[in-house]
């Protein structure tokens, strides 16, 4: 058994949005006449996979891109950014690389900067092959001890996705100077899709040798060539890549705050790329013909409940009070004009992993006697909202509010400037009760995500909810290649995230990756993310 996973066709998705922090587009009084128009737009034209992008001729060499990001990546260092498509893995691939990559068409994992991912008959034994003569920028070698090492150290500084694989690895060892062998607990068959995302990201020995002055220093497409904080960061072909030089000279990445001013700016022509999840705006971009990159998931837009000790929404009850006093609907046309298409499952309608179990709906008079349960026991009905200050998300928050005031909470907003902030505020500081965020779950694996946001030993999940019931239900669901094995466990899973609300979903929703037609060879991944390594600009 080889790489080559094929998984089912994922179907369309019914609504894009951001992975962590949504910001939405229309104002509170948006009509259900806009709501029912959007839906319908979206339910035709988000569909997983590559948009309005032709056949182009021979790579062009020569150029600088500009790509606009939706979060920027303060550091490259992997285990200080979120190495999401959202939150910097764009940036942190082009210099790294990656050892393997989704291929969207084929619905496959195939190798990148490997040579090869094989497994035996169950999928508890994988053996990476390295490919022969791959060098770091500095000139050590890429070899098996390198990986190994990066491995560790991404383990060590809980990188994003490391606790899944610490969590089920049995060993790591390196077999040959080119081969390293992982043995899990049990079978794991999307394991691939780790090494595709923040975990395959290898850095140079000499990269993390000094914690305190970290260098970026990979053997991937790209180096850095300078970083200017809160506005762009600059990377330069890698003369030496083991594909051969790139065809762009360098990349721009840059940060523009809200999906209005990016699209403006790819449409002026002052950038090339740019990642749009705001509804209308995706709705227009395709319709009007940009290509691009759509990526299809589950809880696309949540609500993170603070389970750590001390908190008020510790107490289930209290969780379960938020989830009945939140109508979806209700925040969805005061954010993005697209009511209809509120979500509350944990896969979302449109996905091959949906399941028959009955999503919770909202229930004021429900939520206020739970309520009160709490507050008899010593709860003084005070929760904290966190989230973005610019005006829709306001707008979303003044709803939240509105909603679990009228079942008897005391709201207080804390609504922060970035995304990096708000992202510290849940994931480093756990500085929250109620977080705006998402789980951005893919059918291609969805038990790494729901591993992520779920198990008790996940060093990213964000609430901190630990059951282990839960943990034994999702080391069932990591030996199912699809749904056809793994439908039944995702029911039980979703039945017992339904009675202990971990986080509640808003909305399924999508991810588009934009670019001008005179942009080439982009390669959608993992992660929502981006590959640039065969990227090109027409000269048209």
């Amino acid at each position: 058994m080889n790489t080559r996973i094929s998984m089912r066709a994922r179907v369309a998705a019914v609504l894009c949005s951001s992975a962590l922090v949504v910001t939405g587009c229309a104002s509170s009084d948006s009509t259900d006449e806009g709501s029912s128009s959007t839906a319908e737009s979206a339910k035709e034209i988000y569909v997983d996979g590559l948009v309005n992008v032709e056949e182009a001729g021979d790579p062009v060499e020569g150029g600088t891109l500009k790509v606009v990001e939706y979060s920027e990546a303060a550091t490259l260092n992997p285990i200080q950014t979120y190495a999401t498509g959202q939150t910097g893995l764009n940036v942190m691939a082009s210099v790294y690389d990656t050892l393997m990559r989704w291929d969207m068409e084929s619905e496959t994992w195939e190798p990148q900067l490997a040579e090869s991912l094989e497994t035996d008959d169950d999928g508890t034994t994988w053996t990476l092959t390295l490919r022969e003569g791959v060098d770091f920028t500095d000139g050590t070698p890429l070899d098996a001890k390198a990986v190994l090492g990066s491995l560790n150290y991404y383990f060590a500084g809980y990188g994003f996705g490391g606790s899944t694989i610490q969590s089920n690895l049995d060993s790591m060892e390196a077999t040959d100077e080119r081969t390293v062998t992982f043995t899990f607990t049990s079978p794991w068959a999307t394991f691939p899709q780790m090494l595709a995302g923040g975990p395959g990201l290898i850095m140079a020995p000499a990269a993390y040798k000094n914690p305190e002055k970290f260098q970026p220093i990979g053997a991937g497409p790209f180096v850095l060539d300078d970083q200017a904080p809160g506005e762009k960061t600059t990377v330069v072909a890698n003369e030496d890549y083991f594909d051969g030089r790139p065809p762009l000279d360098a990349i721009e990445f840059l940060l523009i705050p809200t999906d209005t001013a990016k699209y403006q700016s790819l449409e002026a022509g002052e950038v090339d790329v740019a990642y749009l999840r705001q509804d209308d705006i995706v709705v227009d971009a395709v319709e009007e013909g940009w290509a691009g990159a759509m990526n299809a998931v589950s809880g696309a837009r949540t609500l993170n409940l603070n389970a750590r000790e001390g908190t008020p929404t510790s107490d289930v009850r209290v969780r379960q009070a938020i989830n009945l006093a939140i109508d979806a609907g209700t925040y969805l046309q005061r954010t993005t004009d697209a009511s209809d298409l509120a979500d509350r499952s944990l896969m979302a309608d449109f996905s091959t992993w949906s399941t028959d179990v009955e999503p919770v709906e909202a229930d004021v008079e429900a939520a206020a006697a739970l309520l009160e349960e709490a507050k008899a026991d010593g709860f003084d009905g005070k929760v904290r909202y966190l989230g973005q200050s610019d005006a829709s998300a306001k707008a979303g928050a003044v709803a939240i509010k509105a909603m679990l005031e009228a079942a008897g909470f005391e709201v207080t907003l804390d609504l922060v400037n970035t995304v990096a902030d708000q992202v510290k505020k849940i994931y480093v500081d756990g500085d929250f009760d109620i977080a705006l965020g998402g789980t951005s779950i893919s059918d291609s694996d969805p038990y790494s995500r729901l591993y992520v946001a779920l198990n008790s030993t996940s060093g990213s999940n964000p609430g901190r909810y630990a059951n282990p019931d839960m943990d034994a239900l999702l080391a069932e669901l990591k030996t199912a290649v699809g749904p056809e094995e793994g439908l039944d466990t995702m029911a039980e899973i979703e039945e017992l995230w339904k009675d202990e609300v971990p986080y509640i979903n808003l909305s399924g929703g999508a991810f588009f990756e934009a670019w001008g037609d005179n942009v080439h060879g982009i390669q959608p991944t993992s992660e929502a993310a981006v590959l640039f390594d065969e990227a090109w600009i027409s000269q048209d």
